[in-house]
């Protein structure tokens, strides 16, 4: 038997005898007008979300996830926030203002 063979079996064998029970659990939360909401308490404290923490939405395979943002990712944003000029104008001031 192959070593990776031996691995995917045991890990198999792991889960269906028991020893490790996959869980997802669900939330909701409603958008408002504004598109906004309120993430979960279940969430926040899985996150360990704080008031003024800022979360990043990753989008991948048509699923999106929503994690804590790190020191790295804001640094990240703020060199690239001058290469997004197209949301830069007056409209986009007027229709974003109350977010």
């Amino acid at each position: 038997m192959v070593a990776s063979t031996t691995v995917h079996q045991f890990l198999l064998d792991f889960v269906v005898m028991g020893y490790y029970s996959i869980t997802m659990k669900s939330s909701k939360s409603k958008l408002t007008s504004k598109y906004q909401t309120t993430i979960p308490q279940e969430v926040r404290e899985l996150l360990l979300l704080k008031k003024g923490d800022e979360v990043i939405f990753e989008i991948e395979n048509g699923q999106v996830v929503l994690r804590k943002a790190t020191a790295l990712d804001l640094e990240y944003l703020s060199s690239v926030a001058s290469t997004l000029s197209e949301w830069n104008s007056e409209n986009d001031e007027e229709a974003y203002k109350d977010l």
